[in-house]
C-alpha cells in the first residue's frame, strides 16, 4: 500500500532524512492527476500501528500456531492502478478468491497478501489494491516506488479511464527510472494494461483494441490484455504472461495452483509439502487472512536503504499476521 501528505509545501512523509534522500522520486510530476480518492489509513487492519526495523533477511507471517519464513528475495508487491470503477478490485477478486462482486464499493486502499509453496520454494506476493480517487499524490508515488510489478485497468466503455492509464504508464516509467538512476538497479519493470469489461456489447466500446495494443507495442515488458472480471475471461491468462515478464514461477497464477486453508499451518512451508487427495501438484497457495499494509514510515526507510544501498535491495519489514 497514513495520512500524511508529500513534499512540495505539504507536509512531510516520515523522517526528514528520508524524503531527503528520495526527494526527487516523490516529486509531484508534471503529469495530470485525475480526480483520485482517500488514502486514509484509520483503519488499523491497512496500517501497522508501530514501526519495525527494514533492515530484515526474512518476511514472517503467523496465522493462529503458524509460522512462514518467506526469503526476501522470493517476496514481491504487486500494484494495481487505475480510475474509479474500471473494476481494480474485482480483478484482484478473482485472482485471490475466484469470485466475482456485483455490488460497488469504492476502494480507499485494500491490501493483500498470498504466500506459496512451489515445489518446495516459498513464496510472498503482496498485493496493493489502490484508490481511483487520490487526494494525495505523494501516496500513489510511494506505492509505484515500492511495487515490483504493475497491473493498469481502465473501462473500455471509458474513454476518460484510458487516458488515465496512460498517464499512469507514464508516471511509473518516470518515477521508477528515477530510483533507478539512483540505486544503479537494472531490474526491468513488468507491467499489464488491462482493457476490463470486454464483455459489454461493442456499441458500448470507447477503446479500440489497437490503441491499447500501442501503448504497450515498444516495450518487451509490458503487454495488453482486454479481459471480463465478471465473465473471468483472459484473467488467468494476463496474470500468467505478467508473471512470466516478472521472472516468477507460472504456478502463482490464479488456475495452476491449489488453494488451500491457513489451517495447514507450519506444514506448509515444508518442502515435502503434498495434500493427499491431490495427486501431480506440486504449487499450492495460501491468503494470509489478516495481513496488514506495512506502514508509510516502512516503505520509505525500504525506499531509503535502496538509495543508500544499506543492505540487501529486497530487504523490507518483518510483516506478522496475527
Amino acid at each position: 500500500m497514513a495520512t500524511q501528505v508529500a513534499p512540495s509545501g505539504e507536509k512531510q512523509i516520515g523522517p526528514a532524512a528520508s524524503a531527503q534522500h528520495i526527494s526527487l522520486c516523490l516529486q509531484p510530476q508534471p503529469v495530470p492527476e485525475a480526480a483520485e480518492a482517500s488514502s486514509d489509513c484509520t483503519d488499523t487492519q491497512d496500517c501497522f500501528s508501530s514501526e519495525r526495523e527494514v533492515q530484515a533477511m526474512m518476511k514472517t507471517m503467523s496465522g493462529g500456531n503458524c509460522n512462514l519464513n518467506v526469503p526476501a528475495k522470493n517476496s514481491y508487491r504487486m500494484v494495481v492502478l487505475g480510475a474509479s470503477r474500471v473494476g481494480k478490485s474485482s480483478i484482484v477478486s478473482r485472482f485471490l478468491n475466484g469470485r466475482f462482486e456485483d455490488q460497488y464499493t469504492p476502494t480507499i486502499e485494500d491490501f493483500h497478501r498470498k504466500v506459496y509453496n512451489i515445489r518446495g520454494d516459498m513464496y510472498q506476493l503482496d498485493i496493493l489494491d489502490t484508490s481511483g480517487n487520490h487526494p494525495f499524490p505523494a501516496m500513489r508515488r510511494l506505492s509505484i516506488l515500492t511495487g515490483d510489478v504493475f497491473i493498469l485497468v481502465f473501462s473500455l466503455d471509458n474513454r476518460e479511464s484510458f487516458d488515465e492509464v496512460k498517464r499512469l504508464q507514464k508516471q511509473i516509467l518516470e518515477v521508477k527510472s528515477c530510483l533507478k538512476n539512483k540505486t544503479k538497479e537494472s531490474a526491468d519493470l513488468p507491467m499489464v494494461i488491462c482493457g476490463n469489461k470486454n464483455d459489454h456489447s461493442e456499441i458500448f466500446r470507447k477503446v479500440r483494441t489497437d490503441e491499447g495494443e500501442n501503448l504497450v507495442s515498444s516495450d518487451e515488458n509490458c503487454a495488453y490484455f482486454e479481459v471480463s472480471a465478471k465473465k473471468n475471461t483472459n484473467v488467468d491468462e494476463m496474470f500468467y504472461v505478467l508473471f512470466s515478464m516478472a521472472k516468477l514461477p507460472h504456478e502463482m497464477s490464479p488456475s495452476l495452483h491449489r488453494k488451500i486453508s491457513i489451517q495447514y499451518g507450519d506444514a506448509f512451508q515444508q518442502k515435502s509439502f503434498r495434500m493427499r487427495r491431490v495427486k501431480d501438484m506440486d504449487a499450492y497457495g495460501m491468503i494470509s487472512p489478516f495481513a496488514r499494509r506495512p506502514s508509510v514510515n516502512s516503505d520509505l526507510k525500504y525506499i531509503k536503504s535502496k538509495v543508500l544501498r544499506e543492505g540487501q535491495s529486497r530487504e523490507r519489514e518483518k510483516c506478522t499476521v496475527q
